[in-house]
């Protein structure tokens, strides 16, 4: 009896967008009546590129997607998945304006939402797309632009950058290089008070909480934190168990970039040195469900991710929301041309 094998997703190619505007430690310093250095200390940022009027997360969702097709050398998908907790409307979603602007019309297009823990969502279902034939490529996007979500007094508005990073998969074999391992994916709704937007939603406009209510992003610093540490490492754990691996296999830790301290805490349980996580905080904040695609995409073309590395990607977000998988990084495409941020 012939076994026939189930398709696997493959990395092709990736692609980013940040905004021209770059915003300083100064900036919200002097909102918040704290020195530069301050936040700093406290986050790992210096920076963060901040969407000027008339942008909104579709059109960097659009800038990245078409640079991620380029470099994959396709010019059009099956399916597109586009993760954001900023979209640009309550309705429609996102996705589909974002496909027919890149000139695909007819293609499978949907939102994913689980905040910064998007992306792998959007990886899972795309994952998913690919091993039941429904598609045989996908473009998986994360975009947000949460400065536009965050009360301007509120210290958390340090935290947040605007963004979009892009990959397109294609389906293949799980034992070659860029095959993305199984998806470990996980919530508990019991903590969406921990990170949320309590207005804009039916309960708003059902009276659910009273008259006024809240529609700026809010988080719970401290057990967001611990949060963050305990299920990406678990999810990781469980990641690395499925494709076999231990920490020590791990070349490159790909984590979303919430906090360079919960970056180190989370090396530092998995038992890996701290060179093996890839970083770019410091000059781009937390981009949410952007993050680990721009860095992906940022590593790609500085040589800090090279053909052959084992990758561990992780992530946690609102909702509350997580999950992790694994790939070997795959040679290009098209070479990535190095260019400064």
């Amino acid at each position: 009896m012939r076994v026939q094998r189930v398709p696997a997703a493959v990395l092709l190619g990736t692609g980013s967008c940040v905004p021209p505007r770059r915003v300083t430690n100064q900036e919200p310093a002097e909102r918040l009546g704290r020195s530069p250095e301050w936040i700093f200390q406290r986050s790992g940022i210096r920076a963060r590129h901040i969407v000027e009027s008339g942008t909104a997360s579709g059109d960097l969702a659009v800038a990245a997607g078409r640079e991620a097709l380029d470099r994959s050398g396709v010019g059009e998908v099956a399916a597109i998945v586009v993760a954001t907790t900023s979209p640009d409307r309550p309705c429609p979603g996102t996705a589909p304006s974002v496909a027919s602007r890149l000139g695909m019309v007819g293609v499978t297009a949907l939102d994913v939402q689980a905040v910064c823990a998007g992306f792998l969502y959007g990886l899972g279902v795309a994952q998913g797309l690919i091993a039941a034939g429904t598609a045989e490529s996908v473009l998986v996007i994360g975009a947000d632009t949460l400065s536009l979500n965050v009360a301007p007094d509120d210290p958390t508005s340090m935290l947040f950058g605007d963004g979009a990073g892009a990959v397109v998969l294609r389906s293949g074999h799980g034992e070659e290089p860029g095959a993305l391992g199984p998806c470990v994916l996980g919530s508990d709704g019991g903590g969406r008070d921990l990170i949320t937007v309590r207005g804009g939603g039916s309960e708003e406009r059902s009276g659910v909480g009273g008259a006024s209510v809240d529609r700026y992003l809010r988080l719970e610093g401290r057990e967001v934190f611990r949060r963050a540490v305990q299920h990406m490492t678990s999810a990781s754990r469980a990641a690395l168990d499925a494709a076999r691996w231990t920490p020590q296999d791990v070349d490159r830790i790909v984590a979303h970039q919430a906090n360079a301290r919960i970056l180190a805490v989370l090396a530092e349980r998995l038992g890996v040195t701290a060179d093996r996580a890839l970083s770019n905080i410091e000059q781009v904040g937390n981009t949410s469900a952007a993050s680990i695609p721009i860095l992906l995409d940022q590593a790609a073309r500085a040589g800090d991710l090279k053909p052959g590395h084992r990758v561990l990607l992780t992530a946690f977000g609102g909702g509350l929301t997580w999950g992790a998988t694994t790939l070997i990084w795959p040679h290009p495409v098209r070479p990535h041309q190095l260019s400064p941020e």
